[in-house]
């Protein structure tokens, strides 16, 4: 018992005097204003796009998030390619997360969002884990 009192009181002495003044917070930046692209760049992201580019590729050539890429194309009409996982892929993501894999670390050695690999595996039947390795309530099959 007196182990214990010697360690919340050590504890307590590292905690802030709660009758200093608080410490001002760090100033953040304001977030700018979205970079907006002239129609000459719209023109070559497109045809960035249409050549084979990624969106990740062009948002990094054009300082734009890839999110904002595939706003452009969505707004032009262009079609979007989609990057799945082929059948051998899927296989394969299958026998690594049955392994014990992580999704985010097959998506990473495939190239892949995680919640694509999350959707084959579950288009597949196997049971997803938690963060801990547990089935996920809901998820037993």
């Amino acid at each position: 018992m007196k182990d214990q009192v010697v360690a919340l009181e050590a504890l307590r002495q590292k905690l802030p005097d709660l009758n200093a003044p608080a410490q001002p917070t760090p100033k953040r930046a304001k977030p700018g204003r979205a970079r907006q692209l002239d129609s000459d760049q719209v023109r070559q992201l497109i045809a960035g796009y249409q050549s084979g580019a990624t969106v990740y590729e062009l948002g990094g050539q054009f300082g734009i998030e890839r999110r904002t890429v595939s706003a452009i194309l969505h707004r032009h009409g262009v079609p979007m390619r989609r990057r799945g996982l082929s059948v051998e892929q899927i296989d394969d993501a299958v026998r690594l997360y049955n392994q014990g894999w992580s999704l985010a670390r097959i998506a990473a050695r495939m190239n892949v969002a995680a919640g694509t690999v999350r959707q084959r595996l579950h288009e597949r039947g196997v049971p997803i884990r938690d963060t801990q390795g547990m089935p996920r309530a809901g998820d037993a099959r």
